[in-house]
């Protein structure tokens, strides 16, 4: 649930509503795939977690030098730095939605008030794992609660919606494609639930236990973003003097269908709860992993954890006040900085399946065949999609 929640934030709420807008029910079937993806990418790094006596990049720097644990360990913090920067302009975004003229300085006090208060609990928290775990199982109750009433609210069609998992691919908007799947298949997350699953001393007796959190943790994150894309092709796809969506504020108006004259309040109380949600776990994933493929600390709360984390927090925030200054799109800001993470993210996928592939040969048993070859189809999911993003943002910069 704690992964589910760090890749349900804002990036995939907004994501997730600007597919439903422009594409309608059509990217069903990419969602599907994304989440079959993640949920084998889960396997495997629970069963790496639970199998191996050492951490995953202490495990790689073992057998293929110290510098290769370092690049995991960089790739990994640069991909989390993007995420925490939409983390931080959904912050700001949460403003907008509220359609009122909010002063810039509002925002900016806001960043800073928040990861003030974020930094501060990442080094006086004694039970740090315990209390993220609780937290995260609330918000993402909360968002599954509000986003499917207000699905039904909106009655999006079944028919169209059963027809989207038939595979097509749009002429136009197809880049938000790549977001969809880097807000959902998160290989990154994937990544760090070895890690989790060692804070939570996991056995070879809780291997199938967590075999069924893994399905549980992607159903719901699949699910979130399944019926804010009904919602919002419900209420925007194909209809007259639908806005462009490049504010929150627009994009709250999918909640109107159940709570009207509101719809902007619980829109930005919503964007607000997902970025907080991911928040401080996506920061720390970042510098927990950096820490430790650096081989300075391989616990939650070590201290180089700690610094790395704290640096993630304020590079996320010094991106989202540039944003403010230049009163650039926040929901494009977000969707581009979702796509940019599929750049690095075929080096976790390739750590992961080489760890799991080494373990195979010793106990078949441990990581089953079927999980390999389906995070082997991953792997080759992610180097298409980054080879494209790279494309794509090279022929942006040159027009």
């Amino acid at each position: 649930m704690i992964i589910a929640a760090v890749v349900c934030g804002p990036g995939s709420i907004l994501t997730s509503s600007k597919i439903g807008a422009q594409l309608g029910y059509s990217a069903v079937w990419v969602l599907v795939l994304a989440c079959l993806l993640m949920v084998a990418m889960v396997s495997l790094a629970t069963r790496i977690g639970i199998a191996f006596e050492q951490t995953p990049c202490n495990e790689i720097a073992q057998r293929l030098g110290r510098p290769a644990a370092a690049i995991v360990g960089i790739v990994m913090f640069l991909i989390i730095a993007s995420f925490q920067s939409s983390n931080n302009i959904a912050i700001a975004a949460a403003l907008e939605s509220f359609d009122v003229a909010a002063p810039k300085w509002l925002a900016v006090a806001l960043l800073l008030v928040v990861n003030a208060a974020v930094i501060i609990f990442l080094y006086i928290s004694r039970s740090l794992y315990g209390a993220i775990e609780w937290a995260m199982k609330l918000l993402v109750l909360l968002m599954v609660c509000a986003f499917l009433l207000n699905c039904v609210a909106a009655r999006p069609s079944i028919r169209s919606t059963a027809q989207g998992f038939i595979p097509s691919i749009p002429r136009e908007h197809s880049w938000l494609l790549v977001a969809l799947i880097g807000t959902t298949f998160s290989v990154a997350a994937a990544f760090y639930q070895a890690y989790l699953v060692r804070e939570k001393k996991w056995t070879e007796a809780d291997r199938r236990s967590g075999m069924m959190d893994s399905v549980i943790g992607t159903a719901t994150l699949g699910g979130i973003s399944l019926v804010i894309m009904m919602t919002s092709a419900a209420v925007f796809y194909q209809k007259e003097d639908v806005p462009p969506l490049e504010s929150a504020a627009d994009v709250a108006i999918q909640l109107r269908p159940l709570f009207g004259v509101w719809a902007q309040v619980v829109f930005g109380v919503g964007i607000f709860a997902g970025a907080i949600s991911s928040f401080l776990v996506n920061a720390l994933i970042g510098g927990h992993i950096l820490a430790d493929g650096f081989g300075w600390g391989d616990k939650i709360q070590s201290k180089w954890t700690q610094h790395f984390t704290t640096v993630a927090l304020l590079i996320g925030m010094i991106v989202a006040l540039l944003s403010i200054s230049t009163g650039m799109s926040r929901v494009t800001l977000i969707v581009f900085a979702q796509a940019l993470t599929v750049v690095g993210v075929p080096a976790l996928a390739l750590a992961l399946i080489y760890l799991g592939a080494i373990k195979r040969r010793e106990d078949r048993q441990t990581i089953p065949l079927w999980i390999l070859i389906a995070a082997s189809v991953g792997f080759f999911v992610t180097c298409m999609i980054a080879v494209r993003t790279v494309l794509t943002i090279i022929d942006t910069i040159s027009k």
